[in-house]
Parts: structure tokens; sequence; C-alpha cells
């Protein structure tokens, strides 16, 4: 305790200004843990959107290929 009677005016005002930001960084960091554990981040990719016509075209392609095995088992 003498220690802080034998700071100066200046000393003391900058101690209390960085405990000040120390317990704000304090609050942002519990604050963003907080946040980050209720709601996970997405992670991946965007999925792209396919047309209807690609879409078609491929299960036009998977129908043929499964006709063409259904073909090929009853020979």
């Amino acid at each position: 305790m003498k220690e802080l009677l034998n700071l100066s005016v200046a000393k003391l005002k900058r101690m209390a200004a960085l405990k000040a930001k120390i317990e704000r960084l304090q609050s942002q960091l519990e604050a963003t843990a907080a946040s980050a554990s209720s709601s996970p981040a997405k992670t991946g990719r965007k999925r792209r959107k396919m047309s209807a016509a690609a879409r078609r075209k491929i299960s036009l392609a998977a129908k043929a290929r499964w006709a063409k095995v259904r073909t090929a088992k009853s020979k």
C-alpha cells in the first residue's frame, strides 16, 4: 500500500486508465466467447445453385445408366 502513496498523480492516472482498458477488453472477450459458443460459425463452401435444365440432364443420364444395368442383368 505504501508503494501507491509514493507514486505520482500522472502514474496513478495512467494505472487507472490501463485498468479500465483491461476490464473493457475482458468484457469484450467474454462477449465474443459467449457468442461463439452459442452459435457455431458455418464452415465449408457455399452451396452452388444448379439450374433446372442441368438437374434434368443429370437425371436423364442416371436413368439411362440404370436402364443399361437392368438390360445387362436380364440377359
